[in-house]
């Protein structure tokens, strides 16, 4: 087994009970007997007795098993990206190409991770969007990203001097991010698991980041998530954490589209600003609210190469608005996305 797994193996714990794990061959477990299969150095620790958020992960552990038992034809994994049946058809087809210049699996996650206004890119990607993290820059802190998918904030943590850990529910997804960070030289290690039980031992993280990943679980996944992400943080760590407001005008519109009903399964839950401050607050003690974007959720200006022109004003418009909200605070509150920041300050008796 590569390095990159043994170095990362001190760091785990079991899922179900937080204790270490032990491993051999293709299969690591915990002294209390929990085992889960070990893909190409990559531990898929996902329970098999909770609801999961998304049908992912059951898919994920399910042909994982298969993998480790020598009974998994499908090296990229394509069952656990959760695409459409079409998308996964002409996915095999772009794959048994062969095509070396884009990562064929990255190019048909790209519509699910980055939002409506990528959905265009979809099996056509011709560049990587990699966006701009919006963390200070560091010099090898281990940033854990939450819901990696294929990479791209781990990436972006990566050229800021991070060593960035990458988990996600999508074993397929996971072993993209591995690859494509193997291609353009950046460090990266992958788990696959659940961020409402995130497998880590306490304190392990100087910092945590997620984006469009909390926003799809209910209220109180997140709010366990949350608890999680505080108990691997170390004392004084970052974290970082999008999330969508029910205050913003696209919000409102998407809102109204589903006739304000309990939303189910993976879709957007939206939180007030003011929800969301005192929920953080809560969990982390201090916490700052500031724009992540407008007229929708995912708007990089980093992605603008990628736009038409009428997303590029989109992109813009909602840089501007991001700008004057930065001099108005009052701004912030009709943000559609909106990030949740700040340093982890624990108290004696505190901890989880």
């Amino acid at each position: 087994m590569a390095n990159s797994f043994q170095s990362l193996l001190p760091l785990l714990a079991c899922p179900h009970d937080r204790t270490g794990l032990q491993h051999e061959g293709a299969w690591t477990w915990c002294q209390r007997g929990h085992r889960f299969p070990v893909i190409d150095n990559v531990p898929v620790l996902l329970r098999d007795d909770v609801r999961q958020t998304i049908g992912i992960a059951s898919a994920s552990l399910r042909l994982a098993c298969l993998h480790a038992e020598g009974r998994n034809d499908d090296p990229f994994f394509v069952g656990s990206l959760g695409l459409s049946q079409d998308e996964r058809r002409q996915l095999q087809v772009d794959i048994a190409k062969k095509r070396s210049e884009i990562d064929p699996v990255v190019s048909y996650l790209v519509g699910a991770t980055n939002g409506n206004l990528y959905r265009h890119l979809i099996g056509s990607l011709s560049d990587y969007p990699i966006p701009a993290l919006p963390m200070p820059c560091a010099k090898g802190d281990r940033l854990l990203d939450i819901g990696c998918s294929w990479g791209r904030w781990s990436i972006a943590a990566a050229s800021k001097g991070y060593q960035p850990v990458g988990l996600d529910p999508s074993l397929g997804a996971v072993l993209a991010a591995k690859r494509l960070s193997a291609r353009l030289g950046a460090p990266f290690l992958g788990v696959v698991g659940d961020a409402r039980y995130i497998p880590f031992k306490p304190e392990v993280f100087d910092a945590v980041y997620s984006y469009s990943v909390l926003q799809h679980f209910s209220k109180q996944d997140a709010r366990n998530a949350l608890h999680e992400i505080r108990r691997t943080l170390k004392d004084r760590g970052r974290f970082a954490i999008q999330m969508a407001s029910a205050w913003g005008v696209r919000s409102f519109q998407l809102q109204a589209k589903r006739r304000f009903r309990e939303p189910s399964s993976f879709e957007v839950r939206y939180w007030s600003p003011l929800e969301l401050t005192q929920t953080f607050r809560e969990t982390f003690g201090r916490v700052r609210m500031s724009v992540d974007c407008y007229f929708g959720l995912g708007l990089q200006a980093t992605d603008i190469r990628f736009m038409s022109p009428t997303k590029k004003y989109l992109i813009y418009a909602s840089e501007a608005l991001k700008g004057m909200a930065g001099r108005f605070h009052p701004l912030v509150y009709a943000a559609d996305s909106l990030l949740l920041e700040g340093l982890l300050v624990a108290t004696p008796g505190t901890r989880p």
